[in-house]
C-alpha cells in the first residue's frame, strides 16, 4: 500500500546512473510514495532513462538548469500534505518516511523534519551530525527532537502548506545553502524545524560536481541571506566570520564579488527575522564557527 502522506521530490542533472541507483532504492521503500523527478536540462538522458526504468515515477523536464528551484515545480504538483526532498545521490531508508510522517502528524506547528545522514558505503555519520544533534536553540517541550534554524534538503520532509506559504526556494540564491533562507522564512512564520535521530538518510556523495563552483554559490548565498535576514550587528558578525574562512583564492574573490553586485537586490528585499528568531541564529554562530563541516574548501 501506498503511504499517501508523502510525496518524494528529487532533482538531477546530468546524474544518469546516480540517479537511477537512488530511485532504485527509493522505489523499493516499504511506503510506496509517488516520486516526482526534476530534470534540469540533463544533456546525459536521464529523463529517458528514468521513464524506461521506472514509468511509476512522474518526471519534469525543464528545458534549463532551475537548480533547487525545481524542487518548488514539483511541490506545485503535489496532493500530498508532506513533502520529503532528495538529491540523486540521497536516498531514504525504508521506515523512514513513515516515521518522519508520523512526527508531523502528531505536531501540528512542526513544519520539517531533518533526518540522520549516513555517508556511504561505510555508514559513517555525516560530519554537521554533532552540530544537529546537540542543537542550542531552545525548544519547546512537545518537540521531538532537537529545534533548529536550518534544514538540509536533500535530507528532510517538510510540511507542504508551510513549504508554500514561505514561498519555497529562492530563484535567486539558484543553489549552494539554499535552505537556509528558506529556514529563516519558516522560523519568522511560527513554524519549527526539528531533527530527528531514528529518521535515516543515506549519502553517496557525487564526484560529479564542480567544488569550487559549488563553494562559489555557498559563500555568495551565505551572504546574501545573512543581510536578507539578520540585524546589521550580527551580519557584520557573520560575513567577518565567512571572510575568513574562505581560502584566498580567485573562486573567493569571484563569490565577494557576486554577492557585493547583488547588494541592489540584497537592500531591497531585505526583511529583518523576529527576535526569537535572531536569539536562535545567535546561539547557533559558535557551533557553526567551530564546525568542520562548515569549512569552504576545494
Amino acid at each position: 500500500m501506498t503511504d499517501g502522506r508523502v510525496g518524494v521530490v528529487v532533482i538531477t542533472r546530468d546524474r544518469r546512473e546516480e540517479l537511477l541507483r537512488t530511485l532504485a532504492h527509493m522505489t523499493a521503500l516499504p511506503e510506496r510514495p509517488s516520486i516526482h523527478v526534476v530534470d534540469n536540462g540533463s544533456r546525459d538522458g536521464s529523463a529517458d532513462a528514468v521513464e524506461r526504468s521506472h514509468p511509476e515515477v512522474h518526471v519534469i523536464r525543464s528545458p534549463v538548469n532551475l537548480g533547487a528551484v525545481g524542487r518548488n515545480l514539483a511541490v506545485e504538483r503535489l496532493d500530498t500534505p508532506y513533502v520529503a526532498f532528495c538529491d540523486d545521490d540521497t536516498w531514504w531508508e525504508p521506515g523512514a518516511l513513515a516515521r518522519a510522517a508520523d512526527l508531523l502528524d502528531a505536531h501540528g506547528r512542526l513544519a520539517s523534519v531533518t533526518g540522520r545522514i549516513l555517508v556511504e558505503p561505510d555508514l559513517r555519520e555525516d560530519p554537521i551530525t554533532p552540530e544537529l544533534r546537540h542543537s542550542p536553540v531552545p525548544a519547546p517541550d512537545w518537540m521531538p527532537g532537537p529545534a533548529l534554524m536550518s534544514i538540509l534538503a536533500g535530507a528532510s520532509m517538510l510540511r507542504t502548506c508551510a513549504f508554500r506559504e514561505a514561498g519555497g526556494f529562492s530563484h535567486r540564491l539558484w543553489i549552494g545553502g539554499e535552505e537556509e533562507l528558506l529556514s529563516m522564512d519558516l522560523a519568522s512564520r511560527g513554524w519549527w524545524l526539528c531533527w530527528a535521530e531514528d529518521v535515516v538518510v543515506h549519502h553517496a556523495a557525487s564526484t560529479a560536481r564542480d567544488p569550487r563552483l559549488r563553494r562559489m554559490l555557498g559563500i555568495r548565498n551565505t551572504l546574501w541571506t545573512t543581510w536578507l535576514r539578520r540585524p546589521v550587528v550580527p551580519a557584520v558578525r557573520r560575513t567577518a566570520t565567512v571572510l575568513r574562512s574562505v581560502p584566498r583564492d580567485a573562486a573567493s574573490v569571484r563569490a565577494v564579488g557576486a554577492a557585493l553586485a547583488g547588494l541592489p537586490w540584497v537592500l531591497r528585499e531585505r526583511r529583518v527575522v523576529p527576535e526569537h528568531v535572531e536569539r536562535g541564529l545567535r546561539l547557533l554562530e559558535e557551533p557553526q564557527r567551530n564546525s568542520p563541516a562548515r569549512r569552504y574548501v576545494g
